[in-house]
């Protein structure tokens, strides 16, 4: 006999713990904001950048600029995840399009590397002859950078505690504010020396620091998408408190996944040779992994334990399929 959980999910969004420190917090309406702000102010700062970037002749500021125009893509790409994770379930998509949250957040990781790349290529072509660059020009626009990356990394920053798509922007605002930084010292350096091999070199330190705050949304994005356990999810502590539970003997078939990047999903066999115990010891399970663990979404099935009900993915019954 198999229970689910049919309670109303809206709760999901509120202000739930997490395992491990995790903690969602605001409202999508409020980060629907956020992106329409980001969006604009960094659409106008790169047709700015850009602009500026061919004028004085800054690898630097074509690179940020690019990296930045990237950046918007990928907020848009984002946002339309926020949207579409409140999708209301169908028949064909059962679960809703929560999921697309997880994609978003690999492809933004993906982008960031690609023009990480792109940086890369462009630096090392200016090392064999660095043409001269006008300082004064790069250090003020990159100033601004600063500033608008800055205000649009703080518009995602409580946001980006609990949900992997919203901290995949935060990433990118704040690694742009950082990008911008070591623009302006480059460029005061530039102004003060006639150093002009600072310009790829300075392209080169900001792949250096997006690429650092990327490999770690990357790693958690691909094993979300793979249907990994999340990392603030702790299995052995579930299944030691599911096999402590009143008159569960045994449990098998444990499976949690992430069902998007702020909810996570349970199902489990619970081996209870007195028969099904009730609804009410169903909802106190279900109430506590989804306060204890972050498990919002959790199928319970209750077994006697008289037959074998081996799942098909465990490692003994999968050998046995095989031959």
């Amino acid at each position: 006999m198999a229970r689910q959980d049919g309670h109303n999910h809206s709760h999901d969004h509120g202000g739930h713990s997490h395992g491990g420190g995790h903690h969602h917090h605001g409202d999508p309406n409020n980060h629907g904001r956020a992106f329409v702000i980001a969006i604009a102010l960094n659409v106008a700062f790169v047709v700015i950048e850009s602009a500026y970037g061919f004028m004085a002749n800054s690898t630097a500021l074509l690179a940020d600029a690019g990296h930045n125009l990237s950046d918007v893509l990928g907020l848009l790409l984002a946002w339309s995840a926020a949207i579409l994770a409140r999708k209301v379930p169908s028949g064909r998509y059962t679960y809703g399009l929560r999921s697309t949250s997880i994609l978003a957040a690999l492809a933004n990781a993906m982008f960031l590397l690609v023009a990480s790349g792109a940086i890369v290529w462009e630096a090392i072509q200016r090392f064999s002859q660095p043409p001269v660059v006008a300082g004064m020009t790069v250090t003020l626009v990159a100033g601004v950078g600063i500033v608008i990356n800055g205000l649009s990394a703080w518009l995602f920053v409580k946001g980006s505690k609990g949900d992997l798509n919203i901290r995949a922007a935060y990433l990118h605002m704040a690694a742009d504010a950082a990008v911008s930084l070591g623009v302006v010292v480059a460029g005061v350096l530039m102004m003060f020396t006639g150093w002009f091999w600072l310009d790829p070199v300075t392209s080169l330190l900001i792949v250096a620091v997006i690429v650092a705050g990327t490999w770690g949304l990357l790693r958690e994005s691909l094993q979300l998408a793979l249907n990994a356990v999340p990392t603030h999810i702790d299995v052995s502590e579930v299944e030691a408190y599911l096999r402590q539970c009143p008159g569960v003997t045994d449990i098998h078939d444990l499976h949690i996944w992430g069902m998007s990047t702020t909810e996570s999903a349970l199902t489990v066999h619970l081996v209870m040779p007195e028969g099904y115990p009730g609804d009410a010891f169903m909802d106190v399970i279900m109430r506590t992994l989804n306060e204890r663990f972050s498990v919002h979404h959790s199928t319970l099935q209750v077994e006697q334990g008289t037959t074998s009900h081996t799942c098909a993915l465990h490692p003994i019954a999968a050998v046995a399929h095989a031959h």
